[in-house]
């Protein structure tokens, strides 16, 4: 449909069918069996906004889908077909990775992959919008959404945000297999004070626009159709209702022109917040806001006809949104095939297929990362297993399958490969024993899905325990899986104490005291605090929540199958008392010197200031070398013909040249693989700005590469330094760069130390 067309269907339209596009409600309204994110209201159903709202979340399944459309659409006055929007987090049916740990896998390459699949499985159950990506930036592991984000970083969440968006839209969100994709929450949602969800967000605009903004900023630029404002207030605003966010930033500066969505609720709960006195005047500040749907508060449903009416709200904004919302759904393809691409057929052949399995696959093999493999006194590691060992998996994740997030809200475990299921593919049934050794919670533990209560919980826990003993005292090597309930992580999951539940730790100490050579696999939303853990376990892998194929995954790298490469996206606390922690923070006037105690210096008295597990960090089965790092006047480089245009075009992930920069220098190190066995490491650039017109951060990711070798191989590895990365927001609050005196670095984590100084000066 042409914009003149559009434009004539908007003209046609009388003021309650405008606003009624502007309303989204839930999906019991149209199905009983709807899957429902947040609190309801209880509004009494009605006809003519059952036959008039512009959308619904919480629907899919092809079939169920086109008989609601083709209702809806016999009732509906323009035939302005119905949109179906749904929480599509880390796959469809198949689950991936949770998002943390797509962000461990560096690969924004898999992490595109696997969106694509995601919106493919979708769209065939009739799905057009999935609210994803979660872009917010997150530094506090007590808020438990931090298993939506890719991360502490901003470039390796803009990257991850820009791939996810591309995945899900494809060149066009209306191609066949697509789905809109939404960034969200707009803006600082992961900022909540003390990890403690829904709360307000206290940053300076500064802060704001240095860490938080980037990464929605890339989903944007990635041609992103819908974004969604966050729970939390800003500046004194709730987002919702902050012109400044929405209208100056979002629309303004970022160049955003498609729909936005309040989340859940989240117009109403300005009433709350007390910034609105009732929904009326909710409603009123949300649309000259510029929030063009309201997500289940009734507000607009209920109001927003009248404002304009009364005077109060000039129609011109009504008219604004709802035309945001035509073309979204012209985009979809939906006024030419309002089902677009729900085919019961297609379900069949795509759910569980052979090819989204291996993508599964490969993307838990990369989201893992080895936190620690410890040699014993012949200098023998314990990982990779050995195929003749004889191994004890013991743990209330051997044989749970359920490995995902609680937003994976269509994928079941009844299709999830179990460690158990995997390790007996890999294993002769004399070499291995499984044994639960305890259950997944403490007793009385509230969560988000229920709590343990029973009144034999201890004598059984004992009993599990006595067994798991005398099996870890037979076997040479004792595999541990532990963890957090897929309920303790996720909305509403915020934790005081990110330790493991008492009676993992239990297990722990009591299976090392008979057997020191624990491998200790953990299964978890966030960053845990594993300080006794650390001490206690001869290895750790960090398998997060890993999906569908989550016991072939980790299986693959414990048997050697594939060598680990992951790094970690958020840094691992020593203690929760650090966070928030981030590898990227300013340095104090008084910073604790690298020796010694350093009296009257910033620091704890207690413990260090670093982070058990850095950002970037992350072992391998094979150890990389790093030499001859050089910085080098680009200018003054006698490059080969065509040496820029092949680096730039070449690389898919973890680089970037955009039209418009200015070369500005040459970072090259070597990186070799000094062990016995082929490996993958990420090649990390980092760089401070040491003086500037406002303090810089003390280190920040700037580029990063994949870099694969043989043993005993060698590569240089090259890095263009552009303007783009080197500029912040100045004294003036102008966005560039400014010539002097910086520091790079480049190596496999955040904690990397020898560095260059190089100045560069003005082009």
């Amino acid at each position: 449909m042409t914009e003149q067309k559009l434009q004539e269907l908007l003209n046609s339209m009388s003021l309650e069918e405008k606003v009624n596009q502007l309303v989204q409600l839930t999906g019991n309204w149209y199905e009983e069996n709807a899957v429902i994110t947040g609190g309801m209201n209880g509004r009494q159903k009605d006809e003519k906004l059952w036959s008039q709202a512009g959308s619904t979340l919480g629907l899919y399944g092809a079939k169920k889908l086109k008989k609601i459309q083709k209702e809806y659409m016999e009732k509906q006055p323009h035939h302005i077909p119905l949109l179906f929007m749904l929480d599509v987090i880390h796959g469809f049916k198949t689950v991936f990775p949770c998002p943390l740990g797509q962000g461990a896998s560096f690969s924004p390459k898999t992490t595109e992959a696997c969106a694509a699949v995601a919106a493919k499985e979708a769209s065939a159950a009739g799905v057009h919008v999935t609210f994803a990506p979660m872009a917010d930036l997150v530094r506090d592991a007590r808020w438990g959404r931090v298993m939506e984000s890719t991360g502490e970083d901003p470039y390796l969440n803009g990257l991850m945000a820009a791939a996810m968006v591309k995945g899900f839209q494809g060149e066009s969100a209306g191609e066949k297999g697509r789905a809109a994709a939404c960034v969200k929450h707009f803006a600082a949602y992961g900022g909540a004070v003390a990890g403690l969800d829904y709360q307000n967000v206290e940053l300076s605009e500064h802060t704001l626009r240095e860490f938080y903004l980037p990464a929605y900023k890339k989903a944007i630029d990635a041609g992103c159709k819908m974004a969604m404002t966050s729970f939390n207030t800003w500046n004194g605003f709730p987002s919702s209702g902050s012109k400044k966010l929405m209208k100056e930033i979002l629309r303004k500066e970022m160049g955003f022109d498609g729909v936005l969505i309040s989340d859940w609720n989240a117009i109403g709960e300005m009433i709350k917040h007390g910034f609105c006195e009732d929904n009326r005047e909710a409603a009123k500040k949300a649309i000259e806001a510029g929030v063009d749907i309201d997500m289940c508060a009734d507000a607009y449903a209920d109001y927003l006809k009248e404002l304009v009416e009364k005077g109060e709200v000039e129609e011109a904004l009504v008219d604004e949104s709802v035309m945001r919302v035509l073309r979204l759904k012209n985009e979809l393809g939906l006024f030419e095939n309002p089902y677009k691409d729900a085919d019961e057929a297609q379900e069949k052949a795509l759910f569980y297929c052979k090819e989204h399995m291996e993508l599964a696959r490969k993307a838990v093999r990369e989201s893992i990362v080895l936190l620690k493999n410890e040699a014993d006194k012949k200098g023998k590691k314990l990982l990779p297993l050995e195929k003749t060992a004889k191994i004890a998996f013991i743990g209330p994740y051997v044989e749970d399958q359920d490995m995902r997030s609680s937003w994976a809200v269509v994928g079941g475990p009844d299709n999830m490969v179990s460690i158990r299921a995997a390790a007996e593919e890999c294993f002769d049934e004399n070499q291995v024993s499984f044994h639960q050794g305890c259950t997944l919670l403490d007793n009385g533990t509230l969560i988000n899905l229920g709590y343990y209560g029973e009144e034999s919980w201890e004598e059984k826990n004992e009993q599990l325990l006595s067994e798991a003993l005398e099996a870890a005292k037979e076997a040479d090597i004792v595999v541990l899986c532990l963890g957090e309930s897929r309920g303790q992580s996720g909305e509403a999951t915020s934790r005081a104490n990110i330790t493991l539940p008492a009676v993992q730790k239990k297990l722990l100490r009591q299976v090392q005291e008979v057997n020191p050579n624990v491998i200790m696999v953990l299964f978890n939303g966030r960053p845990l605090e594993l300080t006794e853990e650390s001490t206690l376990a001869r290895a750790i892998v960090e398998a997060w929540l890993p999906g569908t194929e989550g016991g072939h995954g980790v299986l693959d790298v414990l048997t050697g199958a594939y060598n680990p490469s992951g790094k970690l996206s958020m840094s691992f606390p020593y203690t929760v008392g650090q966070v928030p922690i981030c590898y990227n923070h300013y340095s104090s006037g008084r910073p604790r010197p690298e020796e010694g105690a350093g009296a009257y210096t910033c620091r704890y008295l207690d413990v260090s200031n670093e982070p058990l597990y850095c950002f970037g960090y992350g072992l391998s089965y094979t150890e990389f070398a790093y030499s001859g790092l050089e910085v080098t006047d680009w200018k003054k480089v006698d490059a080969e013909e065509g040496e820029l245009e092949s680096w730039s075009t070449s690389l898919t992930e973890g680089c970037e040249i955009q039209p418009g920069d200015t070369i500005l220098c040459k970072v090259t190190a070597k990186v070799k693989n000094a062990g016995s066995v082929a490996g993958t490491e990420i090649v990390q650039l980092y760089i401070q700005d040491r003086f500037a017109s406002r303090v810089r951060p003390v280190k920040e990711l700037k580029a990063f590469r994949r870099v694969s070798l043989e043993p005993g191989c060698e590569k240089e590895v090259t890095f263009y330094v552009t303007d783009r990365m080197l500029s912040f927001y100045r004294e003036d609050d102008t966005f560039g760069w400014e010539p002097g005196s910086f520091c790079f670095w480049v190596g496999g984590n955040s904690a990397v130390r020898d560095g260059v100084e190089y100045r560069i000066e003005a082009r």
